[in-house]
């Protein structure tokens, strides 16, 4: 029992460096899968670019992609109670770079 709590009280210190602070802007993301695991690709589009680079890939288990759904959920609820609610401008079917696993197509 006592090792239970001491478990669930337990912290984790998170080392944030200098350049990983700065951060990495990106404004289109190109998510693919397999039954195994889900790939994040954080690209960012120029106008009159016509080749966009992938700045970040982040590679997780469906059930920490899922997490993350849920986190990113709960925090725009926040943001939008708080700063009020986020528009998404442009048209309606428009996806945020999504990719078929198989034959690696955009879906719409």
């Amino acid at each position: 029992m006592a090792q239970d709590k001491e478990l669930k009280q337990q912290q984790i210190n998170i080392e944030l460096g200098e350049k990983e602070a700065e951060g990495i802007y990106s404004n289109l993301a190109i998510i693919t899968h397999s039954p195994a695991e889900f790939i994040i690709d954080f690209t960012r589009v120029v106008p009159g670019v016509p080749k966009a680079k992938v700045h970040a890939r982040i590679i997780t288990t469906p059930q920490h992609a899922k997490m993350l759904m849920k986190a990113l959920e709960e925090n725009i609820s926040r943001y939008e109670n708080k700063y009020g609610e986020i528009k998404v401008e442009g048209a309606p079917n428009q996806q945020f770079g999504f990719t078929s696993p198989n034959k690696g197509e955009k879906i719409n």
